[in-house]
């Protein structure tokens, strides 16, 4: 009987021994870790432990890869099981009952069958380049990582926990992982997929990284990539989406979650009653936290024959895990309000691309998602479209759409400004101002250049920029004074600038710099040096006048340095990703951001280089 499965979404959670915290970089990597070593064999596929939670954002259409026999294409076939080869496949015939009781899954699993095993060898699908946009698309060189040693692929995407100070480098760095890329030399395509769409998945992109695992074939699935794909289905509410990879590999773990998962599979193929009853055992058992067994149970009675009302009760309920979020979206209920208070910016994401959610709960998270990376300009402005149109949404969030709408329509430019500004006020904590900032950005380019808008020329041009309008900041070049914020947001994000940067300019900036320890002129000194506009002793002069230290080195420096001058950009955005973790841009140094953008402009990356440069002075 042949079937087609749909597969999706992997996660794994990773543990290291770097020491990651930017107080301290010199231990960012560990000791050795840029010692020659001949790169290790691929190691087998291996069971990891069950992951920890992890916490949508903009996916591409996939790319049709080359069939198997073309051009780059890798065929892998699917190995017998051992047991055909050397011994009989059934050690004990099962019994009639046994028999009737099986779902097709456990019939192909007594005979040691996988799901695809009658798969035509010109359907399957390599494992070569896998991810959802090739270079022509924007995407990085898939040979980009064919010199890079394994082991630093592997300790930089292990390692990093998702969380970047930078929107410009959240943004980099999902772009990187979705590119169709070889894995490097010495790693397996599995394992290398797995470490990139379980980064995803820590970054808040669950959608991204279901799109990239739907790129390969039932057959190439490892118990890496399938112990870890259940979380990437979880966060997208998409728990049937996961019964393909559990029907291929049902036993890759054996903790609660998976069995749950399991159960649910069962009732949608059929044998709800079954599926209910494994469940209810379950809470009995004690096996899950009960709230957690009673969403399952609710999702599991939309199913087939074996309806059951499922009342959710939320008493005694403290706290919310990716898992009990992912379940309660899929039911179509909303946490309790004192949850939701309490969530915190990995479940943006989750909230802000969840289509079952209302279009007030999804505003509410796309101001925060916004400002983390994971939404763009156009689609905050899209979803406060819908809250316009919408009739049955009121209050505070009709208010708000109706302000933005004011931003586009009005007549009176300085009408319009009032609208963005207020917009802009009704936000204070990051990133929530932030991502209000993503929202105007259109909006603010829009606006004609004014000598009486000059008070607020540089949050109109830090909004810009989000949106990477650098055109439409450079029509204020001309209302700025020079030395002001303004200034040197433009002066960074500037494309193609021929001269180098005023000193006497960046001294009115640096003695008017009220920001904590002059974070934001050691970052516009740090920027400039790394964009190659501020020569080498002007650099050292204000390195050594703000104690920025630009000119030592870490082994992070030396990685990123190295990198760069092997012309690698997949491998300086995975670096940029491990320098750039944190929750705000006060766990910065500006001896990373030199080193981030110095490299980002060396591997072609300019415009990257020039919007973090600008986001870090916009938000210091």
């Amino acid at each position: 009987m042949r079937r087609g499965w749909l597969l999706g979404g992997v996660v794994l959670t990773l543990s290291s021994a770097i020491a990651l915290a930017q107080g301290a970089p010199e231990s960012l990597l560990p000791p050795g870790f840029n010692d020659p070593s001949p790169a290790p064999a691929p190691s087998p596929p291996r069971a990891s432990p069950a992951p920890t939670a992890g916490a949508p954002r903009t996916v591409s259409v996939p790319v049709t890869q080359a069939l198997p026999g073309e051009a780059g294409g890798d065929v892998q076939t699917v190995a017998p099981d051992a047991s055909v080869a050397g011994e009989p496949v059934l050690k004990r015939l099962p019994s009639l009952d046994e028999l009737a009781r099986m779902s097709p899954e456990d019939f192909q699993n007594l005979l040691g069958l996988r799901p695809d095993f009658d798969m035509p060898a010109g359907a399957r699908r390599a494992m070569a380049q896998v991810g959802l946009i090739d270079e022509h698309e924007g995407g990085l060189s898939a040979n980009s990582l064919s010199g890079q040693n394994a082991r630093l692929v592997r300790l930089a995407l292990a390692a990093d926990r998702g969380s970047l100070v930078s929107r410009w480098g959240h943004i980099l760095l999902r772009r990187a992982l979705a590119s169709r890329l070889d894995a490097p030399p010495g790693m397996s395509p599995q394992e290398f997929l797995a470490l990139r769409v379980g980064l995803l998945v820590r970054m808040g992109e669950p959608e991204a990284a279901r799109a990239v695992l739907q790129d390969i074939d039932p057959g190439n699935y490892t118990p890496d990539v399938a112990s870890v794909a259940l979380d990437a289905y979880a966060d997208t509410a998409d728990f049937t989406g996961a019964c393909p990879m559990l029907a291929v590999l049902p036993d890759v773990r054996d903790d609660p979650q998976w069995n749950v998962a399991k159960a649910i599979c069962s009732a949608f193929r059929g044998n709800g009653s079954g599926a209910l009853a494994t469940l209810d055992r379950y809470r009995f058992r004690g096996t899950m936290p009960r709230i957690d067994l009673l969403l399952a149970q609710k999702y599991v009675g939309a199913a087939g024959r074996a309806r059951r009302a499922v009342t959710v009760e939320w008493d005694g309920v403290e706290d919310m895990t990716p898992w009990r979020y992912g379940l309660t979206n899929a039911v179509g209920l909303s946490p309790p309000d004192k949850l939701a208070a309490k969530l915190g910016p990995e479940y943006a994401a989750m909230g802000a691309l969840a289509p079952m959610a209302g279009l007030t709960r999804r505003a509410d998270a796309a101001d925060r998602a916004a400002g983390l990376g994971v939404l763009s300009s156009a689609a905050m402005v899209d979803l406060y479209g819908q809250l316009y149109a919408d009739p049955d949404v009121t209050g505070a969030w009709s208010d708000r759409a109706e302000k933005l709408r004011d931003a586009y329509t009005l007549e009176d430019p300085a009408d319009r400004l009032a609208a963005i500004r207020t917009l802009w006020d009704e936000a204070k904590p990051a990133p929530e101002a932030y991502s209000r900032k993503v929202l105007t950005a259109y909006a603010a380019a829009r606006l004609p250049p004014a000598a009486d808008m000059a008070d607020s020329a540089a949050p109109l041009i830090a909004s810009m920029l989000t949106a990477g309008l650098d055109a439409n900041a450079m029509r204020w070049a001309s209302i700025v004074p020079s030395g002001s914020e303004g200034w040197a947001l433009l002066v960074l994000a500037t494309p193609n600038l021929s001269s180098a940067a005023d000193t006497g300019a960046i001294d009115t900036f640096v003695s008017a710099d009220l920001s904590e320890h002059q974070r934001k002129s050691g970052f516009l000194v740090a920027g400039l040096a790394g964009l190659g506009r501020l020569d080498s002793g002007s650099a050292g002069r204000y390195s050594a006048d703000l104690k920025l230290g630009l000119g030592s080195e870490t082994r992070w420096t030396r990685a990123i340095e190295a990198a760069a001058r092997g012309n690698d950009p997949a491998s300086v955005a995975f670096l940029v990703g491990l320098g750039m973790q944190g929750t705000n841009w006060s766990q910065m140094t500006p001896r990373y951001l030199y080193h981030i953008v110095s490299a980002l402009r060396a591997v072609g990356l300019d415009a990257e280089a020039r919007m973090i440069a600008a986001e870090a002075v916009a938000r210091a």
